[in-house]
């Protein structure tokens, strides 16, 4: 099964609150993480995404499809990067739980629903 692993990050909280070694922390965790799912060929597909200060949303207002800057204003997150991965959801679980330990950021694992990514 294919599972993708999403990975959100606090877009509210000042990043002066995170010390230099905890992104040197993250920055290993996560090249760590990508080396791991390489070796293991568990590895489909993995992006981190620019800060969503850089999204566009396109919402449907009177009608028309209309960009709009940033993602969603009320968001107390924002999703930051993701993995899609070809395992059992426990070890998707697992992977994420990794992740989430260390950032106290959520991670929303989802089961992917075809296998298009494969051709």
């Amino acid at each position: 099964m294919k599972y993708m692993l999403m990975l959100f990050a606090g877009a509210c909280e000042p990043t002066p609150e995170r010390s230099a070694e905890w992104f040197q922390g993250l920055g290993e965790l996560m090249t760590g993480l990508d080396a791991e799912l390489q070796a293991t060929g568990e590895l489909v597909a993995g992006h981190g995404l620019a800060d969503p200060s850089k999204a566009r949303t396109i919402r449907f207002v009177d009608g028309s499809p209309v960009p709009t800057d940033g993602p969603f204003a009320e968001v107390k997150e924002s999703l930051a990067g993701y993995w899609v991965i070809e395992a059992g959801e426990e070890r998707a679980l697992e992977i994420a739980g990794r992740v989430a330990a260390y950032t106290r950021f959520p991670m929303e694992v989802r089961q992917v629903m075809n296998d298009s990514l494969d051709q």
